[in-house]
C-alpha cells in the first residue's frame, strides 16, 4: 500500500502564536520538533497498517521543518515547493491508495482556530468555495477526489475535524486542540501522537469505498484581498469577475481551473 501525508504546522498540539510558527523565532524549534512527532506517529500507524509506501510533503512555509532522520526508513519526504499548482499535495496522484493530513487548521474568515488562514496569511482575507470559507484541508481534498485517492485521516484543531466530519463522516478525525479567541486549550503532546498512531491505522483497515467524496457539480471561487493592488493584479485574469471594493469571483465547471486559478491569484 501507497501513501500521502501532508503536515501543517497551525494544527499541530499546542501552536497558539504565529511566532511557534516561523523558523528562526525562539519558540519554532519547539513546536516543529512536535510537527516531526506527529508525523512519525502517522507513519507508525499507516506501517502497524500495513502500508509499505510513505512519501510525506512538508507543507509548512519554507517546506523545512520536518526531521527526516526521525522518521521511517521506508519515507520519502518532500522539502521545499516544486512550483506546481497542486501546493500542500505536490506529487500526488492516482497511484496513491491514500492521502491523510496532519497539523492542519481552520480556514480565514472561521474563529476556532487563532492562526486561522488559507494559503498566504498576508495577502487575503478569506478565500471562499460555493458560497463557504475554503479551508487548505478542503482545497486538496478536493484535488485527491478529482484524482481518486480517498481521503481517510484528518488531525488538527476541533474546528476542522468538525469540518471534515460534515464532508464525509467517515474520515478519522482526531482534535488535538480547540481554539478560543487568541487562546488554544491542547491536548498533552504524547498524547496527541498516541492519538494519531492509533487513528491512523484505524483509518487504513477500513473499507476505502466509505471514504469516497463527490465533488460539486460546479464551482464559485470568491478571493478578498487585503490590498488594492492585489485586486488590480487578479482582474487581468480571465474570466475574473469583481463583486466588491477588494472582492473577485471566478466560476467553473471544472475543479482544476479552481486550483489553477488559486496558483496563480493568491
Amino acid at each position: 500500500m501507497k501513501i500521502y501525508i501532508s503536515a501543517d504546522i497551525e494544527g499541530v498540539t499546542g501552536v497558539t502564536h504565529w511566532d511557534e510558527t516561523i523558523k528562526g523565532k525562539e519558540e519554532y524549534e519547539k513546536y516543529a520538533q512536535q510537527m516531526t512527532l506527529e508525523v512519525k506517529a502517522a507513519c507508525e500507524g499507516a506501517i502497524n497498517a500495513g502500508v509499505d509506501e510513505i512519501w510525506v510533503k512538508d507543507a509548512h512555509d519554507s517546506g523545512r521543518n520536518i526531521d527526516h532522520n526521525q522518521l521511517p526508513k521506508n519515507t520519502k519526504l518532500i522539502r521545499g515547493w516544486t512550483g506546481h499548482m497542486y501546493s500542500m499535495v505536490e506529487g500526488l496522484d492516482s497511484t496513491f491508495d491514500a492521502l491523510l493530513f496532519i497539523g492542519y487548521h481552520s480556514a480565514s474568515g472561521t474563529d476556532t482556530n487563532p492562526l486561522s488562514h488559507t494559503m498566504h496569511v498576508s495577502k487575503v482575507n478569506y478565500i471562499k468555495l460555493n458560497g463557504q470559507p475554503l479551508s487548505e484541508f478542503l482545497f486538496h481534498t478536493y484535488i485527491a477526489a478529482y484524482l481518486n485517492v480517498p481521503v481517510v485521516f484528518l488531525s488538527g484543531d476541533l474546528g476542522l475535524c468538525d469540518e471534515a466530519n460534515r464532508i464525509n463522516s467517515n474520515i478519522v478525525t482526531i482534535p488535538v486542540k480547540e481554539g478560543i479567541g487568541a487562546a488554544t486549550i491542547s491536548i498533552h503532546p504524547k498524547l496527541a501522537i498516541e492519538l494519531i498512531k492509533s487513528g491512523v491505522e484505524e483509518s487504513l483497515k477500513k473499507d476505502f469505498s466509505l471514504y469516497k467524496i463527490e465533488l460539486p457539480k460546479s464551482f464559485q471561487l470568491e478571493i478578498s484581498y487585503r490590498e488594492n493592488i492585489d485586486l488590480m493584479k487578479a482582474l487581468n485574469y480571465p474570466n475574473i469577475k469583481q463583486i466588491g471594493p477588494k472582492d473577485v469571483s471566478f466560476q467553473t465547471e471544472d475543479y482544476i481551473e479552481v486550483v489553477r486559478a488559486i496558483e496563480f491569484l493568491v
